[in-house]
């Protein structure tokens, strides 16, 4: 039948281009007019089509998407929950799961009102966690001196100058973090290309670029979350693991949306907090009700029983 009916529109696309071809007053008095042929295409097609709906079990396109495995079926499609128990069911399900062989992050994702295209409208910041992310992060300090002496007391990965340039030119990246002071600046932008698609480029607004290098270090191991609007306005940021008590994970949630709340652009207008949405990494997305993550609402962080 699919075949026929394939047939069928080739036929009235060839009638149709024929009739735009022939179309003289000489094809008009020797044949019949092109409009028949394609009136008689059109009809057998309409024809056709017509006997494989009245011999198809599928009457609509909306059961045709309800029969369809593609989908989504009604256990994804879930109403927003307040926070406590939205951290609930991702928790159960992460639990329910067969067992991965890492520890699942749970990550919160925002839909932020604004337009990071335009330059009043960027959001960005950095904000330590009460309970940490739950990562081993490894610090990189370009520093030299007493500077470079204060980062290695610290804790970092990797300190130099020079040599800490030549090793990521070399393709070397055995860090997660860049901390800088403001003197050796011009030497980093070496490796700005390097450093920048990857998000490691130091940063004064993110408190990379310090002469503190020491505290940076330690804020950065402690447990520090970025976090930064892309181009369509979402953020996405780690606030823990499945593993953590769940007080713990609600802890690190209101912390960092008081943050992302402060760090609200004068440029954005209308609602701020368009929509919330928190999983695991291998699990579903839950929505969350914003009121419930809403500094500004006095639905904040609302109590609820939460059962794991």
């Amino acid at each position: 039948m699919l075949r026929r009916i394939r047939h069928q529109e080739y036929r009235v696309s060839t009638a149709l281009l024929g009739s735009l071809r022939g179309f003289t007053a000489e094809t008009v008095r020797k044949r019949r007019p092109p409009s028949t042929t394609v009136g008689k295409a059109v009809a057998s097609l309409n024809s056709a089509r017509a006997s494989q709906r009245s011999s198809s079990p599928v009457t609509s396109s909306h059961s045709l998407l309800q029969s369809s495995p593609s989908a989504p079926s009604s256990s994804r499609v879930t109403e927003a929950l307040p926070i406590r128990d939205a951290l609930a069911a991702v928790l159960q399900y992460a639990k329910e799961e067969k067992r991965r062989n890492f520890t699942e992050t749970v990550d919160l994702a925002i839909q932020l009102g604004v337009d990071p295209r335009k330059p009043n409208q960027s959001v960005r910041g950095v904000q330590t966690l009460p309970n940490g992310t739950g990562k081993s992060v490894r610090v990189a300090v370009f520093a030299r001196g007493d500077d470079a002496e204060a980062a290695k007391a610290a804790g970092a990965a990797v300190v130099g100058a020079e040599d800490l340039v030549k090793a990521i030119q070399d393709g070397e990246l055995a860090f997660d973090r860049c901390v800088a002071t403001p003197e050796v600046m011009p030497l980093v932008s070496r490796v700005a290309r390097v450093l920048g698609p990857r998000g490691l480029m130091p940063n004064p607004k993110m408190g990379t670029v310090t002469k503190d290098v020491g505290a940076a270090v330690k804020s950065a191991m402690a447990g520090q979350a970025q976090f930064k609007a892309d181009r369509f306005g979402m953020v996405h940021v780690g606030v823990g693991k499945v593993s953590f008590e769940p007080e713990a994970l609600l802890e690190n949630i209101r912390v960092l949306m008081v943050a992302l709340g402060n760090a609200k652009p004068e440029g954005a207008k209308g609602k701020y907090f368009k929509g919330v949405f928190l999983t695991s990494t291998m699990g579903k997305a839950v929505p969350v009700e914003v009121a419930t993550v809403d500094p500004r609402s006095s639905r904040f962080m609302l109590e609820a029983a939460l059962t794991t």
